[in-house]
């Protein structure tokens, strides 16, 4: 097993390093190709030679380790996206004296999280040329301003807050004008403001990820939905190429999971389907493969709440540093069935770590992850897992300092396992 406190530590540089979807890939596109990896080109012909690949389109990234014959299956599935503020695309705007930014919300945010906070910004620009930048402004720009309970005498009774209204972050002081956050940004991308013919740019929490408690237990972050799994399946995936297994393993980090998937690079798209297919030896031929593959959808999970336990299951509360969660919904909003958690356990058990359970309480619904989706495509065995986190949503999360170690080496005999 890697060593918990460095593997930590890495995940918190992977996370730093990854402000959006598209930062995301390029920091696993770095890891792989230091690990010898080499792109595969989308448009260029298939390259069928042994060894490491990865395709990269937008804000997913898939990679894998091919074998020299067709073997079964074996696949970590994650998302690179998290909830957060998304840039409009005509974005400045302002109002008293102040310039503010137009921004609508991306997903399931926890609103409030976001207010004063220092705030970065980034995300890519795409040109008229056809050709993409990314741009990440790491240092305090943005700040989403909450009105003083001088003015709101109410305010701790029921924060009540409008999208459009009062999540406008200020960045500075007169007019706005067309033109005026698109012209900083091409300065700080070195390009011609000219040149931009749109843009995909979202707001980011500028603290650093940290360790906390007395013993350094805990370890708080922003988007630990869901890059701790992307992460783990990078880790896990070049361990497990180290190996030579006699399965081949594949990791998939969709964009878009937290809208739902249904998009060219999400989960209900084709682009793992295709890659599946061409591993497989052909459409003809996958039918068989895919009946003896697993995939393993990761995403983190619930920890339980100390101050809203009745919320929870008494049964199936996960904590911190106790093992990934198990995840199981009776109404498949998890894709969890008794073979797929047996296969879950064994990794477990080979690779020494703790495993949990985590079910939602009868009366408070689930939310679902992209293992339904991936076996509801393709017809491959999927289970649910995930590390436990407090503040999932939030513009910062926590979770436990052991959890990223157990993860990796649970998923790495998981995606070597033959059985």
């Amino acid at each position: 097993m890697h060593d918990v406190a460095d593997l930590a530590l890495d995940l918190a540089d992977f996370i730093s390093a990854s402000p959006t979807p598209y930062h995301a890939v390029a920091e696993a596109v770095a890891r792989l190709t230091a690990a010898g990896f080499t792109e595969q080109v989308e448009t260029a012909e298939w390259d069928t030679t042994p060894g490491g690949r990865y395709l990269v389109r937008d804000g997913t990234v898939l990679a894998w380790w091919q074998r020299g014959d067709v073997s079964p299956l074996r696949i970590f599935a994650a998302h690179t996206d998290s909830p957060t503020l998304k840039v409009k695309p005509l974005p400045d705007t302002g109002a008293g004296g102040w310039r503010q930014v137009a921004v609508e919300v991306y997903g399931g945010a926890l609103w409030n999280s976001w207010l004063d906070r220092d705030l970065g910004l980034a995300g890519r620009l795409s040109l008229y040329d056809g050709t993409s930048v990314l741009v990440d402004v790491a240092r305090p720009l943005l700040r989403v301003p909450q009105l003083a309970i001088h003015l709101d005498r109410s305010v701790n009774q029921g924060l009540t807050l409008d999208a459009q209204q009062h999540l406008l972050p200020i960045w500075g002081l007169g007019s706005h004008s067309e033109g005026d956050l698109l012209a900083f940004l091409a300065d700080v991308a070195t390009v011609d403001a000219g040149e931009i013919a749109a843009h995909d740019l979202v707001v980011h929490d500028l603290t650093p990820p940290a360790r906390l408690g007395e013993h350094g237990e805990l370890l708080a972050a922003p988007r630990l939905d869901n890059l701790s799994s992307v992460h783990a399946g990078i880790t896990s995936l070049i361990a497990a190429a180290e190996r030579d297994p006699s399965t081949t393993p594949v990791f998939v980090g969709f964009d878009h999971e937290e809208i739902g998937s249904a998009t060219a690079t999400g989960a209900a798209g084709p682009l793992l389907e295709t890659l599946l297919t061409h591993l497989a030896g052909g459409f003809d031929a996958r039918s068989r493969v895919f009946a003896a593959s697993r995939a393993l959808s990761c995403d983190v999970t619930h920890a339980a709440h100390p101050n809203y336990l009745h919320l929870h299951d008494p049964g199936h509360r996960a904590l911190p540093n106790q093992g990934p969660s198990l995840k199981v919904n009776a109404n498949q909003r998890y894709a969890t069935d008794a073979p797929g958690a047996a296969a879950w356990q064994r990794a477990c058990r080979t690779a020494g770590v703790g495993s949990q359970f985590f079910v939602g309480k009868n009366t408070v619904p689930c939310g679902s992850t992209v293992g339904p989706i991936i076996a509801t495509r393709l017809g491959i065995r999927t289970v649910d897992v995930g590390i436990p986190v407090l503040s999932m949503h939030s513009a910062r999360e926590l979770c436990g300092v052991d959890d990223p170690a157990h993860l990796v080496a649970a998923a790495t005999e998981f995606l070597t396992d033959a059985t």
